[in-house]
């Protein structure tokens, strides 16, 4: 594959709203959820909101960027608010994973009438249907990047809150006390253990020709013929 389009102006105008959409999408199901399960608190401090503004997190949105996967600011939630603590825990925090997934499904689903309609001339590659094609393609990697990233069992990941659910209660409590340090250990991860990551990228490919019909390396390949 060529990345030199990474460095394309246009792609970047392209590239941002799509993943501020995928992260605040993400929070937002967060939060939503939450508060029909009976837990308000995202709605009182503003998060149950469609404005990126609200849910970014420098690092995570840094990512994202970078390397394809990443996080939003989480959602405050106080699961004492909830009938039953721990399955509502694990509804909030699958809630998100299931937006970006959602949304890769729906994207894929067109890009499998676009793109064969544009191999075939039926569709010229060019001005709004570039972008719309390029759109589509973006939503389907960042959504399934973001929700097979995000259900990795370590704070603040979403896959925390889930094996915190599943965990009974003298180990779910030893487990909460890992919090703090998640974050460090995600970034040290990155910074060494980068093979770890590339791994992910083995369900991302699968589903991505699921949704689409194309593998993760083709969808780029597009990506980067359509900004020539």
């Amino acid at each position: 594959m060529n990345f030199d389009f990474l460095k394309n102006i246009d792609f970047l105008l392209i590239q941002v709203p799509v993943i501020l959409l995928s992260l605040t999408v993400h929070e937002y199901f967060h939060g939503w959820t939450a508060n029909k399960l009976g837990d308000p608190t995202a709605k009182l401090q503003g998060r149950l909101t469609l404005n990126p503004i609200a849910h970014l997190d420098i690092l995570g949105t840094i990512l994202m960027f970078l390397v394809g996967f990443g996080w939003a600011k989480p959602v405050p939630v106080n699961a004492r608010n909830f009938k039953d603590p721990k399955k509502d825990t694990i509804l909030v925090a699958i809630a998100g994973p299931l937006s970006n997934l959602a949304m890769a499904i729906g994207a894929g689903l067109l890009l499998r009438y676009i793109i064969p309609q544009m191999m075939t001339g039926q569709i010229k590659p060019e001005g709004i249907y570039s972008i719309v094609t390029i759109i589509l393609i973006l939503t389907v990697i960042y959504g399934i990047a973001l929700a097979v990233f995000n259900m990795i069992p370590i704070p603040p990941l979403d896959g925390s809150r889930v094996l915190y659910g599943l965990l009974p209660d003298k180990y779910a409590y030893a487990y909460s006390r890992f919090e703090p340090y998640g974050v460090l250990v995600l970034f040290a991860l990155f910074i060494f253990g980068g093979g770890i990551f590339r791994y992910l990228l083995y369900p991302v490919s699968y589903l991505t020709v699921a949704f689409s019909g194309y593998n993760y390396a083709n969808l780029w390949d597009i990506i980067g013929t359509l900004l020539k």
